[in-house]
């Protein structure tokens, strides 16, 4: 083994098919270790501070486009060579905790080797606990696949939950920070939706721009009053005051196209209770369901909810 303390560098190993090796050939492998330590060590630190350097310049370019001419050539690319940001996040518990910085921090150094394996080095930052990778636009790479691949890698690593998003290819380092912008989007809409723990969850901007939509027209909409007044609030207030299940049941109805059968086998109830419920929500709060701008904006206050605090 060479070691650095308690470290594992890596090994040395010899083939001895006859048995011929005796102690001395021990204490051979063992100052070969010590002087391999060193040099391994050398490396290391030559491509750690390479790679801070990198990550360096990359968290200069997604916080100021203005600098793409600058970083550029330091990164090895054309200013206005196609890229795409991907962001990955160690789904902790304690985000802020000593654990979750230690998994960051290795999270981080497996991606810059595989991204560097791939695609060359081109950057990858730790920022705000979300690693992102710069992934330069190849014909032959498909970085949906790259970032799944990271992802399951990391997961069986780290023996934690990851999640990855991919933003959109743009036209150049200059456009870097709004597909960034696009990779946050795409784990925010992860965190949001069932997974399987041991899977790691991974999506593209493409795949999920209907509900990153949303969540930015929640965001857009949260100032405006009179999307906080009318069916869908009342109903939510009159089930929380009530015990009742009446805004669930109009989620699933409107979810499955206006579909009684299809609403009630999601609610595992019987299609009456379904029509019942229905009928009760509209004699409570005046809801016109056959009117199609109140089912709209009904859907829009019973799925934005949570995001607008209703």
């Amino acid at each position: 083994a060479v070691r650095a303390g308690a470290d594992l560098l890596g090994s040395i190993w010899v083939v001895d098919p006859d048995g011929r090796l005796g102690p001395e050939a021990d204490a051979a492998l063992a100052d070969a270790a010590d002087v391999a330590a060193l040099h391994l060590l050398t490396a290391r630190t030559a491509a750690d501070l390479a790679r801070r350097q990198r990550g360096d310049l990359l968290r200069r370019l997604l916080a100021d486009p203005a600098s793409a001419a600058i970083v550029a050539p330091q990164l090895g690319l054309s200013v206005d060579a196609p890229v795409a940001v991907a962001a990955f996040i160690v789904a902790f518990g304690d985000p802020d905790g000593v654990v979750a910085a230690h998994a960051a921090a290795r999270f981080t150094d497996l991606v810059s080797l595989h991204c560097e394996a791939h695609l060359g080095r081109h950057g990858c930052a730790l920022i705000d606990g979300t690693v992102y990778a710069l992934l330069p636009a190849r014909p032959s790479a498909s970085h949906r696949d790259l970032v799944a691949d990271i992802a399951r890698r990391a997961q069986r690593a780290l023996r934690m939950p990851i999640r990855g998003g991919l933003g959109s290819r743009v036209g150049g380092l200059r456009a870097a920070a709004a597909s960034r912008q696009d990779a946050d989007v795409v784990l925010r809409v992860l965190a949001a939706q069932p997974g399987e723990p041991e899977e790691p969850r991974v999506a593209a901007i493409d795949e999920v721009r209907a509900s990153a939509t949303l969540a930015e027209l929640a965001r857009a909409v949260t100032a405006t009053p009179r999307l906080r007044e009318g069916a869908g609030p009342a109903i939510r207030r009159y089930d929380a005051e009530h015990g009742t299940a009446y805004a669930g049941t109009l989620r699933a109805y409107l979810d499955a196209n206006s579909d009684v059968a299809t609403a009630a086998g999601r609610l595992n109830v019987h299609p009456n209770t379904c029509r019942y419920r229905l009928a009760r929500a509209q004699e409570i709060c005046g809801l016109r369901l056959a009117n199609p701008d109140e089912r709209l904006l009904l859907w829009l206050q019973l799925r934005l909810g949570d995001e607008l605090g209703l």
